[in-house]
């Protein structure tokens, strides 16, 4: 069984001590592909060096998180750019609007994001999107840049039905993670609707930890708690979901 963690920051633990325990616990529960999405141009070389630490098990992607467009986002995307091309990439991500804690920069979050898009389709890469209060502006931007290149993962789903199925219908897949195992999350009524065909598996580590650590940093390790609501609200093993998701993640990512 192999279970694929497809977004976390755990590069963010700098600590070569604490960061080794998270590889060992993330290895201890066969979760042995982590795909790393950066936020910003800082966070790239912390990235680079948990790839560098770890070359089998983690896997980059380039982009600039909408939380973090600002009245520079051009300088911002231009420094990440050269980075595109230091070593082999699997998405662009996480990019997308957030309108949650901040709605100053629409109008750039918009126009980065469907910069990074035509990034995806001239590498030919799928995206990875955040979209935190925001749907109907990321789904409008989808629709304006449709196409058979356009294709990834919806992060951190935590939507409606009929949000999902408008997904789904366009060729994305679903990231689920933590906000599963919440108690009035909603997405247990939600997810059992959908195929799993369209479902993968993350953390977003360290943030959103599932029940029973909630409160606590995430880790890419807790992914096992992901899986296990998963099954259960599909009535089916967490070996089955492991590898359905991770066959999922594998044509998204083609590796």
């Amino acid at each position: 069984m192999v279970l694929t963690d497809t977004h976390t920051h755990l590069y963010y633990e700098t600590d070569e001590a604490r960061r080794t325990e998270l590889m060992q616990r993330c290895r201890d529960n066969n979760i042995d592909r982590l795909f790393l999405p950066n936020v910003d141009a800082a966070s790239v070389p912390l990235m680079f060096d948990l790839l560098t630490a770890y070359p089998d098990n983690c896997y980059p992607m380039l982009g600039l998180h909408p939380c973090s467009v600002k009245e520079n986002w051009e300088e911002e995307l231009a420094a990440i750019v050269p980075a595109l091309h230091q070593h082999k990439i699997y998405a662009v991500g996480e990019i997308g609007i957030d309108l949650y804690w901040d709605k100053t920069f629409l109008t750039e979050q918009i126009q980065a994001f469907k910069l990074q898009i035509k990034w995806a389709k001239t590498l030919k890469l799928p995206i990875v999107i955040h979209c935190r209060d925001a749907f109907d502006e990321v789904y409008q931007v989808l629709q304006d840049e449709h196409d058979k290149n356009l294709r990834g993962i919806f992060h951190c789903f935590t939507g409606t039905l009929e949000q999902a199925n408008k997904i789904t219908s366009l060729g994305f897949y679903l990231g689920i993670g933590g906000v599963v195992t919440y108690k009035n999350a909603g997405l247990d009524k939600i997810l059992p609707q959908i195929d799993l065909g369209y479902v993968v598996l993350e953390t977003d580590s360290p943030y959103l930890t599932p029940v029973p650590y909630r409160g606590k940093p995430n880790e890419s390790s807790y992914l096992t708690y992901v899986a296990q609501k998963v099954a259960e609200l599909y009535q089916t093993s967490v070996e089955h979901v492991a590898n359905i998701t991770t066959e999922n993640s594998k044509r998204i990512f083609g590796i």
